[in-house]
């Protein structure tokens, strides 16, 4: 079905109409994309985004801007465009892994559908990817054009998305691996990695007695690293020894006594050192501090 006809507002554009038609790209290889608010056309249309005041999914018209809207997640947060149109096709968009989809719904989709719809409780401060792709509007000062734009900011949509995809889908299949680590430790206090994986979310999920985590570092060496008292959190459940602040090489390696030490980060978070065998001597002196 390559010769479908899109049809979205004309004029300026928000995160909502710009990525649904990134997640539709990723759906449909080729399609006419009009950019309009003429009814005529709008309903010739096989797809609506964001106008027309109707949202019927069957027939393919994803508005929330009608009386009484398109509806509201389970936590509050209303539907723009593309929530809608993730509710259709974000699970074909993610291979049919729907916990990756509710990822990406819960990480991206459900914060663009909060600032567009005005509910922004809880929503986290600062420069935003709603306020980025908001940007790509040209300014008063600027003659370009509306739809070049447009296309412009579906281009750079369209690569956050595959990237959060990714991104969720790297996550939960980490899941298991932390897991099985954590099992497997022989001190439930220092979990190995083989290799680095996501842990944070699963570590606090599954472990209170976590205070090290151990793994190799893409050069080869092995790095030691805290577990946070909460996710996001700067403060550790145990940082490691005061003394080793901000030492490396040869300083770190007289305080340790361990001849293949390598650095210690000022806050006390992340140590490495050359060897597997080292970076355990580390975490076991940590543990007796």
């Amino acid at each position: 079905m390559n010769d479908i006809t899109i049809a979205t507002h004309n004029g300026n554009f928000h995160a909502d109409d710009v990525f649904s038609i990134a997640a539709l790209k990723t759906i449909f290889p080729s399609f006419k994309l009009i950019r309009t608010r003429d009814l005529d056309l709008i309903r010739k249309a096989d797809i609506v985004i964001d106008v027309g005041d109707e949202y019927e999914p069957d027939a393919g018209r994803f508005d929330h801007h009608q009386r009484g809207g398109a509806g509201e997640r389970e936590n509050g947060i209303p539907y723009s465009s593309f929530g809608l149109i993730w509710q259709k096709y974000g699970l074909e968009i993610c291979q049919g892994n729907q916990e990756v989809a509710n990822a990406v719904d819960a990480g991206l989709v459900s914060t663009i559908d909060a600032i567009d719809c005005g509910h922004v409780k809880g929503v986290s401060q600062g420069i935003s990817l709603s306020q980025t792709i908001s940007m790509f509007n040209p300014t008063w000062q600027e003659e370009s054009n509306f739809d070049s734009c447009f296309n412009e900011a579906v281009d750079f949509a369209s690569r956050v998305l595959t990237r959060f995809i990714a991104s969720a889908n790297g996550g939960i299949s980490a899941k298991d691996i932390v897991a099985k680590a954590i099992e497997n430790a022989q001190d439930p206090r220092v979990i190995v990695l083989e290799k680095y994986t996501p842990w944070k979310r699963t570590v606090h999920a599954l472990s209170e007695k976590a205070l090290f985590m151990v793994f190799p570092s893409q050069s080869g060496q092995w790095r030691i690293q805290t577990v946070p008292i909460e996710l996001g959190s700067f403060e550790d459940r145990k940082p490691l020894p005061k003394q080793w602040a901000g030492l490396s090489d040869d300083a770190l390696q007289e305080v340790t006594g361990i001849d293949d030490a390598m650095f210690c980060h000022n806050g006390l978070f992340i140590a490495g050192a050359e060897s597997f065998e080292s970076v355990m001597k580390m975490a076991s002196i940590a543990l007796k501090e």
